[in-house]
């Protein structure tokens, strides 16, 4: 097998070396490759964030429904939700939304935005979980315990799968 790389590599070089033409089009097919296989990643990580948009209704739901009175105003609710997403982004990421933002001015957007694939498919595990959790009734610090080992636990297991790894190939 080394031989025969060895050999395709040595004639891949005389071909360019003989004809120009040949080289530019190696060139270019190795770009066009390398845009497809950005395009796929790009993909992979839009169709993740989609999803965790989906399933945040889920999560928007349970708070709703648990954790909202129904005499607040529509500003009160509203940071009982803000407070909700940063208890996911605090057991995920380690700081709240306002923290990103201040570590990052040069960022358009927040802090999923920036996530990796792997940050993506926790981040919609964990907001399933929490719902479940705020329906069983948990506190929140003790929400954030147990979606803090979720995270660690699924981050280590998805940054160590090769199945993982190879989508991102």
């Amino acid at each position: 097998m080394v031989e025969l790389l060895h050999i395709k590599d040595i004639a891949f070089h005389f071909a360019m070396w003989l004809s120009p033409e040949f080289q530019i089009y190696l060139v270019k097919e190795f770009q066009r490759l390398k845009n497809e296989e950005n395009d796929r990643l790009k993909l992979n990580w839009s169709l993740q964030r989609t999803l965790a948009k989906v399933n945040y209704h889920i999560h928007t739901d349970a708070i709703k429904e648990n954790l909202i009175p129904r005499e607040v105003t529509k500003r009160q609710a509203g940071i009982v939700y803000a407070t909700e997403a940063d208890l996911l982004n605090v057991a995920l990421f380690g700081f709240t939304a306002r923290e990103w933002r201040e570590t990052n001015p040069d960022k358009k957007g927040n802090v999923r935005e920036d996530a990796t694939l792997e940050q993506l498919v926790v981040l919609t595990n964990l907001e399933s979980i929490n719902a479940l959790l705020i329906r069983q009734g948990l506190s929140q610090s003790d929400r954030l315990m147990e979606l803090n080992k979720v995270a660690i636990t699924q981050m280590t297991s998805l940054l160590n799968s090769n199945a993982v790894k190879r989508l991102k190939r």
